[in-house]
């Protein structure tokens, strides 16, 4: 059997295609990184980025890349030390512990929502942080955010809006 210079053509976009949904799979997959920071003298400490969007099945890997201080990436989630709930009801919790410096940790993120999170040494310091799962519904998410409970100042005044994170997709801290 003998194939047409059309065929192969034809052949070579359909493999085309294929690779190209490959490739948007994997950018679905990729990890996206969250650094754990703070000046030397330990004034100020900071996730970068404070405030990310992304899909459902991303993993979100923390690392603490502070020289001098150890942090947590810890879920708003009553499980957590009674922390009020700012997560999605049915989504998994996560606690990294304390992270030394150039440790990581990872959270795959599969229920659409947002999540809040702080360390716990820092969150009167406003080390918090937002990840937004997917894209809004068209009822707000800002009802799914939570209650405040007893969060500290600092902490509340940190967190980017949602309709930030969703304009920008990625919230450096200001």
């Amino acid at each position: 059997m003998t194939l047409t210079r059309r065929e192969i053509l034809s052949a070579g976009g359909g493999l085309a295609a294929a690779l190209s949904l490959s490739s948007v799979a994997a950018w679905a997959g990729e990890a996206v990184q969250i650094r754990m920071q703070g000046r030397d003298d330990g004034s100020q400490v900071w996730f970068d980025p404070i405030g990310i969007l992304i899909k459902p099945g991303q993993t979100v890997r923390w690392t603490n890349l502070n020289p001098g201080n150890s942090h947590t990436t810890t879920a708003y989630n009553p499980a957590n030390f009674g922390r009020p709930l700012r997560m999605p009801k049915t989504a998994k919790s996560w606690d990294s512990d304390y992270l030394l410096p150039k440790e990581s940790f990872s959270v795959t993120f599969t229920e659409r929502g947002v999540y809040d999170y702080y360390c716990i040494p820092h969150e009167h310091a406003g080390m918090v942080g937002r990840v937004i799962v997917g894209e809004p519904e068209a009822h707000g998410w800002a009802e799914m955010v939570g209650a405040n409970g007893d969060l500290p100042e600092e902490a509340l005044k940190a967190f980017p809006t949602v309709e930030d994170i969703m304009t920008k997709r990625v919230v450096r801290r200001a």
